[in-house]
């Protein structure tokens, strides 16, 4: 597996080569498939916590993108068709493999590749299912489910009914979308977990309601034009509130870490229509010290996504070199 550089921009659909982490693939069986990918010691949105420990959306994104570029490098799924992602998840089973040291993570993701509702030409359905390791060390699981349409059916489906004849398709790169809506006052990075104020996705209302901010000029989350929400950015959104919540029930100044996370999109979201957030305590998992939410994300009364995360509680390093995790909850295997 080589680590030399990233893979084209086009066959992961990034704007820019710098958000490029996969650099390699190998087809190793009939539909599995070994992807390598870097992950920078630093990131401008993506960045590792105060001890050194990786942002665990990175495994979200890589996913994504091993994805997309196997789907048109190795499956036959052309350039031009757009791809709709439905659900995906990972599971952190040992945090320690994910800590920055002195050079960038490599990674390897040995992949399954499934074809699910596949009716091509015009759709693909896919799902990936990947184990991560680091070094050997096998850290992570993950999956992502997609539909890939040519863009005839794709306007056919995100234009289909009253959601049609919404102004998102006039809701230009230069206009200001109102799902940034004015009366939501922006959270303090710091209160969210983020560094840098534009960072800060999570608004709240004057009636205390918690809302995505959408701001389309954002580098990273809007590496390229669209005419919905995506994925990531909604899911930046629920670990803003989710971080903001957990740390602000446990109290304690070391914070928590993030272990799971499953998504589930069954509609597209608007550009131009505020998103609500509300989140939820579930019922504990089976290590009690795992906190567990579900996170609603609702435009126009209906659910765009549905976020469940477990976080674990983070203790102080008993010296330098790393977080030390709560042993019993790591790799315990809890459903999300």
């Amino acid at each position: 597996m080589k680590f030399l550089q990233p893979v084209s921009r086009q066959l992961v659909h990034r704007a820019a080569v710098a958000e490029v982490f996969i650099t390699d693939a190998l087809q190793v069986g009939e539909d599995r498939f070994l992807v390598g990918a870097q992950w920078p010691r630093d990131h401008a949105l993506y960045y590792p916590d105060a001890q050194g420990l990786s942002d665990p959306l990175l495994l979200t994104e890589t996913v994504r993108q091993s994805l997309v570029y196997l789907a048109h490098e190795y499956c036959g799924i052309p350039l031009g068709h757009r791809f709709v992602g439905s659900d995906t998840h990972f599971e952190i089973t040992d945090h320690e493999a994910l800590m920055v040291g002195d050079t960038p993570l490599h990674l390897t993701l040995d992949v399954q590749w499934s074809w699910v509702a596949n009716r091509p030409p015009r759709r693909y359905g896919m799902r990936v299912d990947a184990v991560v390791s680091v070094a050997g060390r096998e850290c992570a699981r993950a999956s992502l489910s997609v539909y890939a349409v040519d863009e005839r059916l794709y306007q056919r489906l995100r234009w289909q009914g009253t959601r049609g004849v919404q102004g998102t398709q006039g809701c230009g790169r230069d206009g200001v979308a109102r799902a940034a809506d004015g009366t939501a006052i922006r959270q303090p990075a710091a209160d969210v977990g983020r560094l840098r104020a534009k960072d800060s996705v999570l608004g709240r209302t004057r009636a205390g309601e918690w809302q995505l901010l959408v701001d389309l000029h954002h580098a990273v989350l809007f590496d390229h034009p669209g005419d919905h929400i995506p994925l990531m950015v909604t899911l930046e959104g629920a670990r803003q509130l989710g971080h903001r919540l957990v740390n602000r029930r446990r109290g304690a100044p070391a914070g928590a870490v993030l272990r799971a996370v499953r998504v589930d999109c069954p509609a597209f979201a608007d550009l131009d229509e505020p998103v609500r957030l509300t989140a939820g305590l579930q019922p504990p998992a089976t290590a009690a010290d795992v906190t567990r939410l579900r996170i609603t994300a609702v435009q126009r009364e209906e659910t765009v996504a549905t976020v469940a995360m477990e976080w674990l509680p983070r203790t102080l390093p008993a010296a330098p070199g790393g977080p030390v995790l709560s042993r019993s909850a790591v790799g315990s295997g809890a459903a999300v």
